[in-house]
């Protein structure tokens, strides 16, 4: 598929957060969404991904089941989609908006404390 500037990216990002099921956007405080070309050997390293492995997108941040009474007055906590990688694999403009979607779903889950083990269990890749 050809390539999307920014700004449209960044509209499917925030139409897949608003299509999340309401009880879990109620649930979201100070989590930012937000975009970057590529992920970092850091964020490779966070996601346990090997350098030639594809990252679509990440979550930074300490997941709510492992907050403590002493977590806060932080920045947000964010999740970032990788819009190079996302816009290689889709075929066309609905399979990126579908890759955007699983991606938003995937990093949320893990701000809400569910790990890559559980959502293999729970057949959610």
């Amino acid at each position: 598929m050809d390539p999307i500037d920014l700004d449209p990216f960044e509209a499917l990002v925030r139409t897949a957060v608003g299509a999340l099921p309401q009880e879990f956007r109620e649930r979201i405080e100070n989590l930012a969404f937000s975009v970057e070309d590529w992920g970092s050997p850091e964020d490779f390293g966070l996601t346990g991904t090997s350098g030639g492995g594809t990252l679509l997108g990440v979550y930074r941040g300490v997941p709510l089941t492992r907050r403590t009474s002493g977590y806060h007055l932080t920045m947000p906590d964010s999740i970032i989609l990788f819009q190079q990688p996302l816009q290689r694999m889709a075929r066309d403009a609905d399979h990126l908006a579908e890759l955007v979607a699983h991606t938003v779903r995937h990093e949320v889950a893990h701000y809400f404390g569910i790990s890559d083990e559980r959502l293999r269990e729970l057949e959610a890749y």
